[in-house]
């Protein structure tokens, strides 16, 4: 009996400010494709400049999809992300066209192309009072003590991914289960070409572009979210950025004080997204856009 084709997709990760959107735009132009940001935060509604999302000029050089999809005063879950994201691929792969799945948040592009079997864990809104109680810190210790292996990928300081994983190690006494491992995944109906980026002198990048987000008024896009509704608790659970300069604002820290400890925790950051990163195999850790063209060249005639 003859074998069903699988679904081709070309996957572009690697760590914050690696170029990732570049290349996927350079690709995607190249060979008649659309992207798929997978980024836990682009996908909300005025999370511009410190999400670093394509700009509207930059949009319209090829299709993207999975941006400003959610308010950000609403959660958005990784099942969130694996849903929408297998109807833009079935959307994109209809219209003729090759799915690129571009961002750098592993957990979600893994729970989306492997089709992990995400715990079948109902939210507790009790446990997660309790929970919500409770430092990042005093969350992240426990975690650390339930279930060191996700503790060394999660973002410590980010409240909702600490009560997330604590919900489910309490609810079904496991571990979190390992995405990026057979642990839980099906036969997928996915064949993935996966490209990395990592480029040597990334910390001078992180520098050098935070330092262009707070030229661009990323400190009043903070402003803005405030002036509309987000919480300050809120704020904390969407990333970094949103929770130093929230700080600021507060008047908790001075601007060099902010400046100093974001840059310090993004490049903490790049380091845990490598992390998760090199536990997969099979990506090819690419140093140009000619290297990957062949690539995907090669992938498709395969």
């Amino acid at each position: 009996m003859r074998k069903l084709k699988k679904t081709r997709i070309i996957a572009i990760i690697g760590p914050t400010a690696s170029g990732k959107s570049n290349l996927g735009i350079f690709l995607a132009r190249k060979f008649k494709g659309e992207i798929i940001s997978a980024d836990s935060r682009q996908i909300y509604r005025g999370l511009d400049i410190g999400t670093g999302k394509v700009n509207k000029k930059e949009q319209k050089l090829t299709k993207h999809h999975l941006l400003d999809v959610v308010n950000p005063k609403k959660v958005f879950t990784v099942s969130d992300f694996k849903k929408l994201g297998s109807k833009a691929i079935y959307d994109i792969v209809s219209h003729n066209k090759l799915p690129f799945i571009v961002g750098g948040t592993g957990f979600y592009i893994d729970a989306l192309v492997r089709d992990v079997v995400l715990p079948e864990v109902p939210p507790n809104q009790k446990l997660r009072a309790e929970l919500a109680k409770q430092s990042a810190e005093q969350l992240f210790s426990k975690l650390l003590a339930l279930d060191p292996r996700r503790a060394k990928t999660v973002d410590a300081k980010n409240k909702v991914r600490l009560i997330r994983a604590l919900e489910i190690i309490l609810t079904t006494n496991e571990s979190v289960p390992a995405l990026n491992t057979n642990y839980g995944i099906r036969d997928t109906k996915y064949d993935v070409l996966w490209l990395g980026l990592k480029p040597k002198n990334l910390e001078k990048i992180i520098e050098s572009r935070l330092e262009k987000r707070l030229r661009q008024g990323m400190v009043s896009e903070v402003r803005n979210l405030l002036s509309s509704g987000v919480s300050k608790r809120r704020l904390h659970d969407l990333g970094l950025e949103y929770r130093w300069i929230e700080k600021y604002l507060a008047g908790e820290i001075t601007r060099p004080e902010m400046q100093r400890g974001l840059l310090r925790d993004i490049i903490k950051y790049s380091k845990r997204q490598m992390t998760w990163f090199k536990r997969n195999k099979e990506i090819h850790w690419v140093k140009n856009s000619r290297e990957s063209e062949r690539l995907v060249r090669k992938f498709l005639l395969s």
